[in-house]
C-alpha cells in the first residue's frame, strides 16, 4: 500500500494544486465525514495522506466519482484492497446474478444485482485509471468482461423465467444457455473487449428457431424478440441504483423492419443476397458473448465468407471511407482541434485508427487469415507482420489509439456520459488535462494535436485515392443506422424540410428493402448518383414531396440497375425525372404502378417529334405485331395507351408541346384505340353470332372527344351508329341475332373492351348519355333513325354537342353518310335570336345548378371554357353552314370553330380575346390534368408544377396568374353577355 501511495500522491497533489485548494478542501471534507460516520478504514492518518490526497483530488476532478462516493461512502472501504482482484469478483458475481435459492427470481432483483456490481467496477475502474494502476488496455478488457457477464446472466435470468412459464424447456437448469440455440453477439468495442468507460453495448441477437430448448418455432418468433425488450429494460432502466448499459440492437439486419431476435437462417440469407461493406466492417469485431456460445462461434464462421472476401476487395473501400465522411461532419470535426474537438469521431481521432485498420481488414483479410483480429491494436500489428504497413506506421497509430482512449475515458468520467467531445470551455478541458496527467491546458493541446495530426496523416494516405461522393454538393453518407447531422445539414441545404425522414428513405434503398435496390451492383450506381439526384430533388420547391414519390416509384420498379445506369449517362433524364416528381403527382403514380413505361421516356425523339396519327400508328401497329388473340390484343391496347397518354404529358410538362397539340394528340390516340377494338369486337361477335347482311357500324365521336380536345383521364363521349340492309332480319350465326340486339351486343363489347378494369388498367370510361334519348334509348342507334331524330326531335342543345361530333372510326362508307346526317342537320334554318335565348338559358341553368368552385374551375367560371364552346357553337349553328367549311369533315376544335364562323358575329378584338383566353385555358387545363389526379387548387398543388404554370403563362408568381386568369374570364364574360345575354346579369 505505501507504494500506491506514493504513486498516487505524486499524481493527487499536484492536480489538487493546479485545480484549487477550496475545490479539493470540500472532497476531503466530505472524505473525512464519511470515515468518521460509517467507520471505514482511517486513511486520513499520516501515512495515509497521499491516499487521502489522491482521492480529494480525482473526486474533485470527476463528478461522477464525487457523488457515488457520496451516496454510497461504504465504497472507499475498498481503496486499500488490490483493487485487479476486487474487480475480478465483482465480475463473477455479475455472471451469476441471476442465480437464486427458490428458483427463478425477479427481474427487480437481478436488476439490483448488476447495479450494485456495476457501480463498484466503476468506482474502482475510475480511481484505478486515474491513479495509473491499471491501463487503459486492461479497463477496458474489464469493463467488457463485465458487460458479457452481465447480459450472460440477463439472459440467463431471462430463460430460466422463460422455462418456468412453460414456454421453453431448458437442456440444464443450471446453465439455460447451453444448446438453447440463441446467439448473442457483442459488437464494437464490447465484441472487441475494448469498451469505454461510460460506452453503450452493441449487440445483435439470432436463435435456431429448431434448437432443442424451443417447443415450438412459431412460438420463438414472437418469445425471444419479447425477452429482448426485457433484457434491454434491465439493463439500461435508471433506477435509484442507476443503470447497467444502455443497449443498442440496431447493427441486426435491417433493423426499421426486423424484431429484436431473428432466426439465424433469415439473417445468413440478408447477409448473403443485401449486407453492405459497413456490417462486414461491423463483423470484424464480432463475438459471441453469451447465450450458446458454440452457436455463436458456428454462426460466425458461416459469415466468414461474407465479411472476408477470398480477393482482394478494393471496393470496400469507398463504403468504409464513406463512414468516416459522415463522420467528419459534425461541426468542428472539419480540422483537427482541442477545444471542442472529438477524439473518436473527429479528424485524427480514434474512428480513424480502427477504419484505417478495418479497411486494409476487409481488403485481404479473405486470403490472408492472420489479419482477422477483433482488436485493433492487434490488427495493426497483424497488418506490419504481413507488410501491409510498416513497422513505424503501427506504433504511432497504436501509442495513439492509446492516447485517445485514455482522453476518451477521462472526457466520459466527468459525470459519466457517452460522451467523446472535449469541452469548449478552458475551466472544463483543464479538468481533462490534469485526469491525463498534463499540468496545462497548453502542454495537453500539444500532446493531443500531434496525435491526432500523427492519425490524420496515416489515415489521409491510406484514401487519398478514394473518389468521394459528396463532391461540391456537400456530404452526403446514409451508410449505417444513425442519422449523420452532417448529412442533415447537407439535405436541409440542398432544400429539404424534412432532413431526418429523407436520410431514413434513402438509407432504406441502401439496406436493399426495395427489388430496385436489392443487387450490390444497384446500390453501387444509385450511390453513384445520389449527390446529382438530391441536388435535382433539392432546387425544386417542395424537395421533400417529390423524393417521396421517387421513394414509391423505386418501391415498384422490379429492378434498378439499368435505370441507376441511364440517370448517370444520361443527366437530362435524371432533371426529367425529378420534374416528374416534383411537378406531376399524377405521372409519378403511373411510373411508380408502370416501372415498364419508363422504356419510353429513352426514345431520341420524345421532346421534338409531335405525336402525330402517323406516328402513334407506327409504333401502335409495331406494339401489336404478333399478337393474334382477342384479349392479348386488348391488353397490349391497354399498356400502349397508358405510355403513349404518359408520353404526352411528359411532353406537356416539359413545354414541348402546347394544350392544343395535347388535346389532338390524345384524341388521335383515343381514335386508333377505339379503331383497334371496335375491330376486335366486330370479328368475336361474328365468330359467336355470325354477320348481318350489308352490315355497317361505325362510332361516332362527341364532347371532347369529337372536338379533339381530349384531356388526360378524359372519359370518351361515343355514339354507336349501325346500318343492314334489313333492320328486321338477324344474323347468319348458329347463334342468330336480330339487329337490334347484334348491334346492342356489339356496343356492349366494345364498351366492355374499353372500360373494364384489367390488371393493365382501363383504357377509357366511355359515356353514351349523348345517343339519341339519352339512356332511355337504345344502346347502338340506326342511322336512319339518327337523322330521324336529328332532323326531327332534337333540342337546340344537342344540336350543339353534334357541331362537336365527327365519325371517329368503323365502317368508310357509313362514317361518311353520317357525316352527312350531320351537315343536314346543321344546315338547318334557325332564328339567330331564339337560337341565343336557348344557350343564354342554358348557361344560366349551369351556372345556377352547377356553379365554379374556384377562379381555377376553369370550365364553370364566367368566362370560362363553357362560355367560349357555346359561343363558338353559336357562331356556328347560326351561320347555317356545313362543317366541311371549316376545312372537311376531320375533326373540328374549338378554335377552329371560331377561326372559321366567329368573325361572321364577332369583332376582331373580340374574337381575339376568346381565342387566346382559350388557349390560355387550354394550356392550363391540359397540364394540370396531366399531371394531377385531383382538381388544381394552388394551396395543395405541387410547388413544381406552380413554377410550370406560372412559366407557361409568362407570370411572375401565381398570384398574378390568378389576376390574369380573372381579368381573361371576365373580357370574355362581357363578350358573351353581349352575344348571349344571361338573365339577371
Amino acid at each position: 500500500m505505501e507504494e500506491i501511495s506514493r504513486r498516487l500522491a505524486d499524481i493527487g497533489e499536484g492536480r489538487i494544486s493546479a485545480l484549487g485548494d477550496a475545490e479539493a478542501a470540500g472532497a476531503s471534507r466530505d472524505i473525512a465525514d464519511a470515515v468518521t460516520a460509517h467507520n471505514l478504514p482511517a486513511i486520513l492518518t499520516d501515512d495515509m495522506a497521499p491516499l487521502a490526497g489522491f482521492l480529494a483530488a480525482a473526486f474533485t476532478l470527476s463528478p461522477f466519482l464525487h457523488d457515488t462516493f457520496r451516496s454510497h461512502p461504504a465504497l472507499l472501504a475498498d481503496v486499500e484492497k488490490p483493487v485487479l482482484p476486487e474487480i475480478e469478483t465483482e465480475i463473477e458475481r455479475a455472471r451469476t446474478a441471476w442465480i437464486t435459492e427458490n428458483g427463478p427470481g425477479r427481474d427487480d432483483v437481478i436488476m439490483k444485482r448488476l447495479r450494485d456490481a456495476k457501480r463498484r467496477i466503476a468506482f474502482l475502474a475510475g480511481l484505478a485509471d486515474l491513479g495509473g494502476i491499471l491501463s487503459a488496455e486492461t479497463i477496458t478488457k474489464l469493463l467488457s468482461r463485465f458487460a458479457g457477464a452481465a447480459v450472460a446472466a440477463t439472459l440467463d435470468h431471462l430463460l430460466a423465467s422463460a422455462a418456468s412459464e412453460g414456454k421453453i424447456r431448458l437442456v440444464s437448469q443450471e446453465h439455460p444457455s447451453e444448446r438453447s440455440g440463441i446467439v448473442v453477439l457483442g459488437m464494437g468495442k464490447l465484441g472487441a473487449c475494448e469498451l469505454n468507460y461510460s460506452s453503450d453495448i452493441d449487440i445483435v441477437v439470432f436463435f435456431d428457431a429448431q434448437a432443442e430448448i424451443i417447443t415450438d418455432p412459431d412460438d420463438a418468433r414472437e418469445l425471444f424478440p419479447r425477452l429482448m425488450r426485457r433484457l434491454v429494460r434491465i439493463l439500461q432502466e435508471r433506477t435509484g441504483d442507476g443503470y447497467v448499459f444502455r443497449t443498442d440492437l440496431r447493427l441486426r439486419p435491417d433493423p426499421g423492419s426486423t424484431a429484436l431476435a431473428i432466426p439465424v437462417e433469415a439473417a445468413l440469407i440478408y447477409y448473403e443476397s443485401r449486407g453492405q461493406n459497413w456490417e462486414r466492417a461491423a463483423y470484424i469485431k464480432a463475438r459471441p458473448i453469451a447465450g450458446d456460445i458454440a452457436a455463436g462461434e458456428a454462426f460466425l464462421s458461416e459469415m466468414v465468407p461474407f465479411i472476408f472476401r477470398k480477393y482482394l476487395d478494393y471496393a470496400a473501400i469507398s463504403d468504409i471511407h464513406a463512414i468516416k465522411r459522415q463522420i467528419h461532419a459534425h461541426k468542428g470535426f472539419g480540422l483537427v482541434a482541442v477545444h471542442g474537438h472529438n477524439v473518436k469521431l473527429g479528424r485524427g481521432g480514434i474512428r480513424e485508427i480502427e477504419f484505417f485498420a478495418q479497411t486494409q481488414q476487409l481488403i485481404a483479410g479473405g486470403r490472408m487469415p492472420h489479419l482477422r483480429c477483433r482488436r485493433t491494436v492487434d490488427a495493426l500489428d497483424a497488418l506490419y507482420q504481413a507488410q501491409w504497413i510498416d513497422q513505424v506506421t503501427a506504433e504511432e497509430l497504436k501509442s495513439a489509439y492509446w492516447f485517445l482512449r485514455n482522453v476518451e475515458h477521462r472526457i466520459q468520467m466527468v459525470r459519466d456520459e457517452q460522451t467523446h467531445t472535449l469541452p469548449d470551455d478552458d475551466g472544463e478541458l483543464l479538468r481533462i488535462a490534469r485526469m491525463s496527467g498534463y499540468q496545462s491546458v497548453e502542454d495537453f493541446a500539444a500532446a493531443l494535436v500531434k496525435t491526432l495530426k500523427t492519425v490524420e496523416k496515416r489515415y489521409a494516405r491510406l484514401f487519398e485515392r478514394e473518389l468521394t461522393l459528396s463532391g461540391e454538393t456537400g456530404n452526403l453518407v446514409f451508410t449505417g443506422e444513425d442519422d449523420d447531422p452532417g448529412t442533415l445539414e447537407t439535405l436541409s441545404k440542398l432544400g429539404f424540410e424534412r432532413p431526418a425522414d429523407i436520410a431514413r428513405i434513402i438509407r432504406t434503398w441502401h439496406y436493399g428493402r426495395y427489388r430496385a435496390t436489392q443487387s450490390t451492383k444497384a446500390r453501387q450506381r444509385l450511390t453513384e448518383i445520389m449527390p446529382d439526384l438530391l441536388a435535382a430533388f433539392g432546387a425544386s420547391r417542395r424537395a421533400d414531396e417529390a423524393l417521396l414519390r421517387f421513394d414509391r416509384f423505386l418501391a415498384g420498379l422490379p429492378a434498378g440497375i439499368q435505370l441507376f445506369s441511364l440517370l448517370r449517362s444520361n443527366p437530362n433524364l435524371l432533371l426529367l425525372f425529378v420534374e416528374i416528381m416534383s411537378a406531376a403527382p399524377r405521372l409519378a403514380e403511373i411510373i411508380a404502378a408502370r416501372a415498364h413505361i419508363v422504356d419510353g421516356m429513352l426514345d431520341p425523339a420524345l421532346m421534338t417529334e409531335i405525336p402525330t396519327r402517323e406516328y402513334l400508328k407506327q409504333r401502335l401497329d409495331a406494339f401489336l405485331s404478333g399478337a393474334e388473340l382477342y384479349e392479348e390484343r386488348l391488353d397490349r391496347l391497354r399498356i400502349f395507351a397508358a405510355e403513349q397518354r404518359f408520353l404526352i404529358g411528359i411532353r406537356l410538362l416539359t413545354g414541348s408541346i402546347g394544350g392544343f397539340v395535347a388535346g389532338r394528340a390524345l384524341t388521335l390516340l383515343a381514335t386508333l384505340v377505339i379503331d383497334e377494338a371496335l375491330e376486335g369486337v366486330v370479328s368475336e361477335i361474328a365468330q359467336a353470332h355470325g354477320k348481318l347482311s350489308g352490315q355497317r357500324v361505325c362510332v361516332l365521336a362527341m364532347g371532347k372527344l369529337g372536338s379533339a380536345e381530349l384531356t388526360a383521364g378524359s372519359d370518351v363521349d361515343v355514339i354507336v351508329l349501325y346500318d343492314c340492309d334489313d333492320p328486321h332480319g338477324s344474323s347468319d350465326g348458329q347463334r342468330s341475332l336480330d339487329a337490334p340486339r347484334y348491334f346492342a351486343r356489339v356496343t356492349q363489347r366494345l364498351v366492355a373492351a374499353l372500360s373494364a378494369p384489367t390488371a393493365e388498367g382501363v383504357l377509357y370510361e366511355v359515356d353514351m348519355r349523348l345517343r339519341p334519348s339519352g339512356n332511355a334509348g337504345p344502346l347502338a342507334t340506326r342511322l336512319a333513325a339518327f337523322e330521324k331524330y336529328q332532323t326531327n326531335d332534337a333540342w337546340t342543345w344537342e344540336h350543339m354537342a353534334l357541331s362537336r361530333a365527327h365519325p371517329l372510326c368503323g365502317d368508310a362508307s357509313l362514317m361518311d353518310d353520317v357525316g352527312g346526317v350531320i351537315d343536314r342537320a346543321l344546315v338547318n334554318p334557325r332564328d339567330r335570336t331564339v337560337l341565343a335565348r336557348e344557350i343564354a338559358e342554358m348557361r344560366a341553368r349551369i351556372e345556377r345548378d352547377k356553379p365554379a368552385k374556384s377562379i381555377w374551375d376553369l370550365k364553370l367560371i364566367p368566362g370560362g371554357l363553357v362560355d367560349i364552346e357555346f359561343l363558338a357553337q353559336f357562331c356556328h349553328l347560326a351561320s347555317g353552314q356545313p362543317r366541311e367549311k371549316c376545312g372537311g369533315r376531320e375533326t373540328m376544335t374549338t378554335d377552329d370553330v371560331l377561326a372559321r364562323f366567329g368573325p361572321d358575329l364577332l369583332g376582331p378584338g373580340e374574337l381575339e380575346t376568346c381565342r387566346r383566353a382559350l388557349a390560355l385555358y387550354t394550356d392550363i387545363a391540359q397540364l394540370t390534368r396531366a399531371c394531377l389526379t385531383i382538381g388544381f387548387e394552388p394551396g395543395s398543388a405541387p410547388a413544381g408544377l406552380l413554377d410550370r404554370l406560372c412559366k407557361l403563362a409568362d407570370c411572375p408568381d401565381i398570384e398574378t396568374l390568378e389576376a390574369l386568369i380573372a381579368d381573361t374570364a371576365s373580357g370574355v364574360r362581357s363578350i358573351f353577355q353581349t352575344l348571349l345575354p344571361v338573365e339577371g346579369e
